[in-house]
C-alpha cells in the first residue's frame, strides 16, 4: 500500500518538525483513499520528555477524528519527528502504534528536516512494514 502526501502536507510536517526541534512534534494525517490532504498539529503531551517521545491523548485523538469528519475525510494516521535520529520507528513507536493507521516519521537534524518515511504496523503488532511514500 502507498501513502500520498499533498505538497502542502509534506511542507507542513517538515515545518512542524523544524519548529519543535529539539523536541518531537506530532500530528494527525487526514485524507481519503491513501492521500493525505490535511494535517492537524497536536500538542506533544508526553510525561516522558518530548525530546525523545510523543503521546497523543484521547482528547487529541477525538479532535483528529472530529476534524476529519468535518472535512468529509478519514483519520489515516499520525506523524511525528525524530530529532537527530533516523526516520525509522523506535521500539516505543512499535509499543504504542495501532495496526490500521499509517505513521509518517520525519528526521530532523539540527533543526532541518531530512528523510521522511511511512510505516504501517502489522496486524499481529510484531513489527512495522515500510509503506511507499509519495510526496
Amino acid at each position: 500500500m502507498a501513502l500520498r502526501l499533498d505538497a502542502q502536507v509534506d511542507a507542513a510536517i517538515r515545518a512542524h518538525g523544524s519548529e519543535t526541534y529539539p523536541n518531537e512534534c506530532c500530528g494527525a494525517l487526514i485524507g481519503r483513499d491513501g492521500t493525505v490532504s490535511e494535517t492537524l498539529a497536536l500538542p506533544n503531551m508526553t510525561d516522558e520528555g518530548p525530546r525523545t517521545r510523543f503521546r497523543v491523548t484521547p482528547d487529541d485523538y477525538r479532535a483528529a477524528e472530529r476534524r476529519a469528519s468535518e472535512l468529509g475525510a478519514e483519520l489515516l494516521g499520525f506523524y511525528h519527528s525524530h530529532p537527530d535520529h533516523p526516520a525509522r520507528p523506535s521500539q516505543y513507536d512499535l509499543d504504542h502504534a495501532w495496526p490500521f493507521f499509517s505513521y509518517v516519521i520525519v528526521s530532523v537534524r539540527d533543526g532541518v528536516s531530512g528523510d521522511m518515511t511511512a510505516w504501517r504496523l502489522r496486524e499481529d503488532r510484531s513489527a512495522f512494514d515500510q509503506e511507499e511514500l509519495n510526496a
